[in-house]
């Protein structure tokens, strides 16, 4: 009797994983067939923007974003080398994920942790925040960390360098409710996306890393200083 109810209690969890395995699968093969329409297709809104649309609208139920596509060949190319400058001067180059600069960025931030410092640094390159951008969130979990590393994969795979880069353009955060360069623009500067000059696309692309902060704080010192080595360096990357 006991080795009956034992055989009974393994099958039940062998069938419980199993199915776990199939469904784990089934989302996988999901997100790849979302990866290839965006390929062809321009997103409407992204898991960040759905987010952060959520949040904005629990104090005003009428709030809308700011955002408006913009394709690649609309956008100044300033703009694309002073992202590529700022975020992942590698672009063109790797294959979407750089192990060297996300071991570094968790050995400092295990040292800010360590010394009770809340600035933390990231790793990620345009494609692994575009992948986070466009299907996951904001949150901060090994889970999601490691479908970020499988989506950055997929999309890798299947899209090509310049169609990444125009993604993560228009679905790159820019300030409380800004999406997208061309929003960006017209939001800070009054202007396209296609008529920014070097000094807005450098202050742009220093925004990034925590754009809702900037939105407010747009003349701080270390922002200042950042568009100043933005500028210099934009020129000497490449991009698609």
């Amino acid at each position: 009797m006991a080795t009956r109810k034992g055989r009974s209690w393994f099958r039940m969890i062998t069938g419980g994983l199993m199915a776990l395995v199939c469904l784990v699968l089934l989302y996988q093969f999901w997100l790849f067939s979302q990866v290839v329409w965006y390929n062809y297709r321009n997103p409407g809104s992204s898991a960040i923007m759905r987010e952060e649309l959520s949040r904005l609208s629990e104090g005003n139920p009428d709030f809308a974003l700011q955002y408006e596509w913009a394709p690649y060949d609309k956008i100044n190319r300033n703009l694309k080398r002073a992202v590529v400058a700022s975020e992942d001067s590698n672009f063109t180059e790797h294959d979407g994920i750089e192990w060297d600069a996300i071991r570094k960025a968790w050995e400092y931030n295990q040292r800010q942790e360590e010394a009770g410092r809340s600035k933390m640094r990231g790793g990620s390159t345009i494609t692994q925040q575009l992948a986070k951008n466009l299907f996951l969130s904001s949150s901060r979990s090994y889970i999601r960390k490691g479908q970020e590393l499988v989506l950055t994969y997929m999309i890798e795979h299947v899209m090509s360098k310049e169609r990444i880069l125009e993604l993560y353009l228009n679905v790159a955060e820019w300030g409380v409710g800004v999406f997208g360069a061309q929003a960006a623009a017209r939001h800070y500067f009054n202007t396209s996306a296609a008529n920014l000059n070097a000094s807005q696309s450098a202050r742009l692309a220093a925004m990034l890393p925590n754009p809702r902060f900037y939105d407010s704080h747009r003349n701080s010192n270390y922002l200042n200083s950042r568009v100043g080595v933005l500028t210099r360096r934009m020129q000497m990357v490449d991009i698609p």
